[in-house]
């Protein structure tokens, strides 16, 4: 079958206003730790109690459960009710937080690699600004952080 230039433009504008492009949702753990369980119920089997403040990327939510995904990449349920919208992030490597969104700026504090962060601003220009637990404030690279 061959298609004429046009159909075969109407076809593919139509595919490409059907799809929608994919945004990761991250949330974190609320104030305190929760059961992340292997399936949407607590009658499920109990696999780990995440920390307050881990960040989830949240993959599906249902009746009250949320199918998150979290830094390791593995996947769990955790009643939804157990998640804020207020963001951290985890340090994936010893990062170095910088008083501006610059390497060439002074370096305000050294974070190690699994310390959580908050998220002060949104992402911008490949940096994001970040908060420590013992209030330091600076930038660091988006890629030397998980769950933004």
């Amino acid at each position: 079958m061959k298609w004429s230039p046009a159909v075969f433009a109407t076809l593919l504008v139509s595919t490409l206003a059907m799809s929608t492009a994919y945004a990761a949702e991250f949330k974190s753990v609320g104030a305190n730790p929760a059961v992340l369980y292997n399936a949407p119920s607590d009658r499920g089997r109990k696999i780990f109690v995440a920390p307050r403040g881990m960040p989830v990327e949240v993959v599906l939510t249902q009746n009250g459960w949320s199918k998150i995904r979290d830094a390791a990449g593995d996947l769990s349920w955790i009643e939804t009710s157990a998640l804020t919208s207020k963001r951290n992030v985890m340090a994936t490597a010893n990062l170095k937080l910088y008083a501006t969104a610059e390497e060439a700026s002074a370096v305000v504090a050294t974070v190690d690699k699994g310390v959580l962060l908050e998220v002060v601003a949104p992402p911008a220009s490949g940096w994001v600004k970040l908060k420590h637990r013992d209030g330091s404030t600076g930038f660091a690279k988006n890629g030397e952080v998980w769950g933004e």
